[in-house]
């Protein structure tokens, strides 16, 4: 049982890469070999749209044809039994890293051969990954609502449910941006708020992250 997990934030140590830490534990103590992939620490692009996934006959199965440090990567991912990956959000969308990583993932997979049966094309891949997005963001609790999140980010979720059978989405809001919030041209109100909203959430998330991986690894095993 093999458990991928992808960091799309830059940073290390910080609100994305704890909660895929938690996630890791949960997932580790459910039984799964857990490997964490630091995708900025990797030189590489999105997708090129050379199309060699979608040539007749291609040897590809599935897997993006860039030769590149992602392409390991790739193949671990699709050879898992989970996926999870974190990024934090900016501008209302994941990480340039995280999106590249998710179009080169998904693009491959994704059939053209469109039937009666399939309207919205087919998928290569013949088996089910339990897969997750964990997003970080600063954006305060009483403005998730307006701000469209659950639609925009919901597309990455409807492509991962289609391709690979099941998927889960953990937001976790108002996170703690600065070490030392005195140091940035920001108001004097917000480093109070962020941190008495972290002080009583920070460790519930954390436990959300906790029981995704365990709970992914339980339904990869069919528990």
């Amino acid at each position: 049982m093999k458990a991928l997990f992808i960091n799309g934030s830059p940073r290390k140590n910080w609100n994305t890469h704890k909660m895929l830490d938690s996630a890791m534990k949960g997932a580790s103590e459910a039984g799964a070999e857990c490997e964490l992939v630091h995708l900025y620490d990797m030189s590489f692009k999105g997708c090129m749209s050379c199309f060699a996934c979608k040539l007749k006959n291609s040897k590809t199965n599935g897997v993006c044809a860039i030769r590149d440090a992602l392409r390991p990567v790739l193949e671990k991912a699709l050879s898992s039994d989970v996926l999870v990956m974190g990024s934090p959000i900016y501008f209302s969308y994941p990480t340039g890293p995280a999106r590249s990583f998710l179009e080169r993932l998904m693009f491959p997979v994704l059939s053209y051969n469109v039937t009666e049966a399939t309207a919205d094309g087919g998928k290569i891949l013949d088996r089910t990954i339990q897969t997750a997005m964990i997003y970080t963001m600063g954006l305060p609790e009483d403005m998730f609502p307006a701000s469209n999140y659950e639609t925009i980010l919901g597309e990455n979720e409807r492509f991962l449910k289609f391709l690979f059978g099941d998927t889960e989405t953990l937001y976790v809001k108002n996170t703690y941006q600065f070490g030392d919030y005195s140091r940035y041209d920001v108001s004097s109100a917000i480093e109070p708020m962020k941190a008495k909203y972290r002080d009583e959430h920070f460790e519930q998330d954390l436990q959300a992250a906790y029981e995704l991986g365990k709970r992914l690894v339980a339904k990869a095993k069919g528990e």
